[in-house]
């Protein structure tokens, strides 16, 4: 039974590869490599995701201005690098380790600080995740469910808007992906057991990298993987064992070694972000840790644009369900397909050859990986108290696995001469139309007639499936192309419209969101802008005191403002301090080569500067300039007390700069309207620190 084990570019023939758990064949014939039209699918499938998530990437702008400001921070200093500071002086971090932002940094020292420069790299991990997908579920469930599988993921709405970001959710689920190819080799009947334990504590060190990028969210596939593992190994429990102790070393040594250096670093370091003491364990357990998973009570920041109620439905819901939830139906419905075809069989008399154990076993630990990594990722996100749209892309290699391999299996009980399973394929079609449907219905004035073509071509195709049960296969065939393409029309025309028409306003802050942008509740705190209002800065761009939303080019007051702060500085090492936080500063960093810092953090709640550390700084001469607030009360942001003692102190130690000074104006529309912090800052003055 050798030819059970096939090589990397090995594929299958469809009849022995593409059935269910239940008849699944023993052997696997082994080739040279693909055939000729499948693999002109693959680079098909390949370029698609190109050209969907590099469009008009230069057009975007900077993406999100914190992570931006970061990486021209980064890409200046040695230390700011290592720790991934926001500010050029390298006063804080940002919330999260620095891997994800690493490759946009490379990036720029090869072509400069441009936007599509920071894009490039996320780009080259979107193309990379698809492809090491294919090749993971291929070894798992044959080549046509590759080739689903990787087109389901390239067409994901949320994957296509955050590859189009510089957000480091793209690098997280590249590395889970690498980290299920590596136990998916690992499983393999047939391999050795040092190329397992090989394989398995590489999966170890990608979920590790994963970490580093962001933080407790990879380790959320530790389950899975684990279970694929102990379940699909063909070997003793001693050995399975001892092979997850080797793994877990690797897992705590590639997560926990920057940890360390954090924490033993000889030299000056930058606060890290999103800490309520400016240690790494404090970010890990409680930021990103329980943080996200009850609220924040402290540091880092709040957002307007939430993933919706808490529930069981929350993938379902409005915030998330045109980002993510269009194949969650058929997932399902594959992974109980799945669950019940293995319970028959566990239950059917032991099969004569006694090879077939370890085929299935192998098999099984796949179904096991992808199914525990959908259903407990998506338990997570659907409790957890901070959960943003974008989030839920960790969900899309989960769905397209098994949405590629469902798809296959009923086509095979499809093609059953008997039994009741044919009706399976004409079922799950008719089930994701007409969620597809739903998701639509809910906003028709974006693009509202795609409901009809999606329930129209289900519709031919499920008459299709039921006259041609009989039929010759050609028929059949057309039918299931014809199905494949309604399960698929939704997700690839809000992601490839959203690719074509998506504008710089709608790749800033964190909307990154396919479609139509969700509905915003601000809570209808005093002074806070209504819904409607947050929807038209969101659209436009503009806030309504005539300033762009983070990451935009300096307005002309802006630059006038800065200039005078520049002319005026005395050589002082921060020439202008911002209050509200490090998306405030973004917009001067980006675009000037000042030494500009956030205080605050992201939206200005982190405890740093303190008063203390701001009189050392005048002291010292570091400090020139405040942009902040002209009032105390102002300072009480719509995220909790921010910088209360940071204004007190500015008012008391420095003096006013009249707008006229510097050629500006008042700023009377964030007075009269509080803007929120991720939008832009409502600090309205501007004091002189600099040491009389």
């Amino acid at each position: 039974m050798t030819e059970t084990v096939r090589s990397a570019d090995s594929t299958d023939s469809t009849e022995s590869t593409t059935g269910p758990p239940g008849r699944r064949a023993a052997t696997r014939p082994a080739a040279a490599g693909p055939a000729g039209r499948q693999r002109f699918a693959l680079v098909a499938i390949l370029l698609l995701t190109l050209l969907v998530d590099v469009w008009g990437i230069a057009s975007t702008g900077w993406s999100n201005s914190f992570y931006a400001s970061a990486v021209k921070s980064m890409a200046g200093d040695f230390t700011n690098f290592v720790f991934g500071s926001f500010d050029p002086a390298g006063v804080i971090t940002v919330d999260k380790p620095p891997m994800g932002l690493w490759p946009q940094v490379l990036s720029t020292w090869i072509f400069g600080f441009h936007g599509w420069a920071l894009l490039l790299p996320q780009v080259i991990e979107a193309c990379a995740a698809v492809f090491l997908l294919h090749r993971t579920v291929r070894r798992w469930a044959g080549e046509n469910a590759a080739l689903l599988a990787a087109l389901a993921l390239a067409l994901t709405p949320v994957a296509v808007t955050v590859n189009r970001s510089n957000l480091p959710d793209t690098l997280l689920t590249l590395l889970g992906v690498a980290a299920a190819y590596a136990v998916t080799r690992a499983v393999e009947t047939g391999i050795s057991s040092r190329s397992a334990t090989k394989w398995l504590a590489q999966a170890a060190f990608w979920i590790g990298c994963g970490f580093l990028t962001k933080m407790l969210a990879a380790w959320m596939l530790l389950p899975a993987l684990v279970l694929a593992y102990l379940v699909g190994r063909d070997t003793s429990w001693r050995r399975r064992l001892g092979d997850l102790a080797v793994a877990a070393g690797v897992l705590l040594a590639s997560s926990l070694w920057w940890v360390a250096l954090t924490e033993f670093w000889p030299g000056t370091k930058p606060f890290i972000g999103g800490s309520e003491d400016g240690t790494v364990w404090d970010l890990v357990i409680g930021y990103n840790g329980f943080g996200m998973l009850f609220g924040q009570s402290t540091g880092g920041g709040g957002n307007a644009v939430a993933g919706g109620e808490a529930g069981l439905l929350r993938m379902f819901g409005p915030q998330n369900g045109g980002q993510i939830s269009w194949l969650i139906p058929l997932a399902l419905c594959a992974l109980l397909v799945a669950v019940v075809a293995g319970a028959r069989r566990r239950s059917a008399p032991p099969a004569a050859d006694v090879s077939r154990p370890s085929v299935d076993r192998s098999y099984r630990a796949g179904w096991l990986l992808w199914g525990g990594w959908l259903l407990v990722v998506m338990a997570v996100f659907s409790y957890q108290e901070v959960a943003l749209p974008y989030y839920t892309i960790l969900l899309a290699p989960a769905i397209a696995a098994l949405s590629g391999a469902g798809l296959v299996v009923m086509w095979r009980q499809y093609r059953e001469p008997s039994g009741t399973g044919w009706l399976l394929l004409p079922a799950a079609i008719t089930l994701t139309a007409v969620w597809a449907w739903v998701v639509i219905a809910r906003d028709t004035s974006w693009h509202g007639w795609l409901r009809y073509a999606v329930v129209a071509l289900a519709a031919v195709a499920v008459l299709g499936l039921l006259a041609a049960r009989r039929g010759p296969d050609s028929s059949r065939r057309m039918a299931g192309a014809v199905g494949v393409v309604a399960v698929m029309l939704a997700p690839a025309a809000w992601s490839t419209i959203t690719a074509l028409t998506s504008g710089r306003a709608l790749a800033t802050g964190d909307t990154f969101t396919a479609g139509p942008l969700p509905a915003v509740n601000m809570g209808g705190a005093p002074g806070m802008p209504s819904g409607p209002q947050v929807m038209t800065i969101m659209k436009t761009g503009e806030l309504p005191s005539g300033r762009r939303i983070g990451a935009a080019d300096l307005s002309a007051e802006q630059q006038r403002m800065l200039d005078y702060v520049r002319r005026n500085d005395g050589g002082a090492e921060i020439s202008l301090a911002f209050e509200g936080g490090s998306v405030a500063a973004s917009t001067y960093i980006i675009n000037s080569d000042a030494t500009v810092v956030g205080m605050g953090g992201f939206v200005g709640r982190d405890p740093v500067p303190m008063p203390n550390e701001l009189d050392q700084w005048q002291r010292d001469g570091r400090l020139a300039f405040v942009f902040g607030y002209s009032d105390v009360k102002m300072s009480i942001g719509p995220f909790g007390p921010g910088g209360t003692e940071r204004t007190k102190w500015v008012q008391q130690h420095c003096s006013v700069v009249p707008a006229s000074a510097y050629g500006g104006t008042a700023d009377p529309g964030a007075a009269k309207l509080r803007i929120p912090n991720f939008l832009g800052s409502s600090a309205d003055t501007l004091y002189n620190c600099v040491r009389k």
